[in-house]
């Protein structure tokens, strides 16, 4: 079971991720060494749901990575990196603090270091180095985190995913093939999603065959949050933050570590339906409707509808074995039971991911055997986005009687 660190550790993991339904959470399966899996699934918080279902829509991924280490935990692209379980992300500690402040220091163009924190491969969180750059052209927050993980597994697969774009902006995304079989992603953004902020986000994500992987940050402000942006772009170019990252001077730590390749991944439960884009779309109006774009995975699918009048956007969460994770959601307040025992919540409101006058309307279900069907509707295409429209495209009803319909059941 979650115990309240893991799920505080997913919380804050996740932060301002582009989680596309403000109403659902992950719940983790349980596997040796309670391994979280940050995805997909759904846990009570206060009595509301976050969804972070759009992960498997092709994501790469801000986690925190230097908390603790110079920074308050960088949260801006979901999806946290799987890691060895906790208490074996350390190695022997042969690589201490200081080693990593060496390293980066002498990967760096010539320019000033101040606050710098970092951990050694001994912590058991892992080995981590960041600090404040100053090339003359203003300060810029830098950092880098390093880890062990399968090369051949999902979590790097999907690491070495850009963002869908119809729920995180930025200003370009790549994956490169390395001539050792590496792949590394560059990926140039924002530390919020919706760009209320300037401040410039630009990463890269290395995963070699042996299992290394790299995650190198950088800002165009001294600090990821809350500091006034110093300098157009990051520092460094992204060529020289991929060679930052392909440093053969990470290796000793990296070395270090233990390594977590043929380790069987925790299996992601399966969602309701086997396509539940494919049922969305099947259920939606037969006439006077454009899809003008569409995504998903696992459980979770969504399509960009036009009327005529405005793009909006159409969500579903259809998840199994829900029941439990739940039972508070659906045990109290504005609950409609029906002859069935299939519980109903409908709601109206405001949008939680910055675009202006945006509101969702959402219809969640939940069945007797635990099958959860979620359906929202936005009036706008995209929820970072200023609304496009007065109301979503679809009415209550009509989301009612889609989110009811017995596809869903299979």
């Amino acid at each position: 079971m979650l115990s309240e660190d893991d799920l505080s550790d997913a919380l804050r993991r996740t932060g301002e991720g582009f989680t596309p339904d403000p109403h659902a959470l992950v719940a983790a399966g349980e596997r040796r060494g309670r391994r979280l899996v940050a995805r997909r699934r759904a846990a009570v918080v206060g009595g509301s749901v976050l969804a972070l279902a759009v992960i498997g829509a092709g994501s790469a991924y801000t986690a925190g990575l230097f908390e603790g280490a110079g920074g308050s935990g960088a949260t801006t692209v979901a999806a946290p990196p799987a890691l060895p379980e906790k208490g074996k992300r350390a190695g022997s500690g042969a690589v201490p603090a200081d080693q990593m402040i060496a390293v980066l220091k002498k990967l760096l163009p010539d320019g000033e270091l101040s606050d710098l924190e970092a951990r050694g491969t001994g912590d058991e969180l892992g080995p981590s180095v960041s600090g404040v750059y100053d090339d003359g052209m203003g300060k810029a927050a830098i950092g880098v985190s390093l880890t062990r993980t399968d090369p051949t597994g999902r979590p790097a697969a999907e690491m070495l995913k850009c963002p869908d774009k119809n729920f995180v902006e930025y200003d370009g995304c790549e994956v490169d093939t390395l001539p050792d079989g590496g792949r590394i992603l560059l990926y140039k953004g924002y530390e919020y999603p919706d760009r209320r902020e300037p401040t410039k986000l630009w990463r890269t994500t290395l995963v070699t065959p042996e299992g290394y992987q790299v995650d190198a940050q950088e800002w165009n402000a001294p600090a990821e949050k809350g500091a006034k942006v110093s300098r157009t772009d990051p520092p460094l170019n992204p060529a020289q933050l991929k060679q930052f990252a392909m440093s053969t001077l990470w290796r000793p730590a990296l070395s270090d570590l233990p390594a977590v390749g043929g380790q069987a991944q925790v299996p992601l439960l399966p969602p309701a339906v086997a396509d539940p884009r494919v049922v969305l779309e099947s259920l939606l109006p037969k006439t006077g409707l454009t899809v003008t774009g569409r995504g998903g995975s696992g459980d979770y699918a969504y399509v960009v509808l036009d009327d005529g009048k405005g793009a909006s956007l159409v969500q579903v969460n259809a998840q199994k074995d829900m029941g439990s994770a739940l039972a508070a959601r659906f045990g109290a307040g504005n609950v409609t039971t029906l002859p069935d025992g299939t519980k109903v919540v409908a709601e109206e409101q405001p949008g939680e991911k910055g675009g202006a006058n945006v509101v969702m309307w959402t219809v969640d279900t939940l069945r007797p055997d635990g099958r959860r069907i979620a359906i929202s509707a936005f009036n706008t295409g995209s929820q970072n986005k200023p609304a496009t429209r007065k109301e979503p495209v679809l009415t209550m009803e009509q989301l009612k009687q889609m989110a009811l319909d017995p596809k869903w059941v299979g």
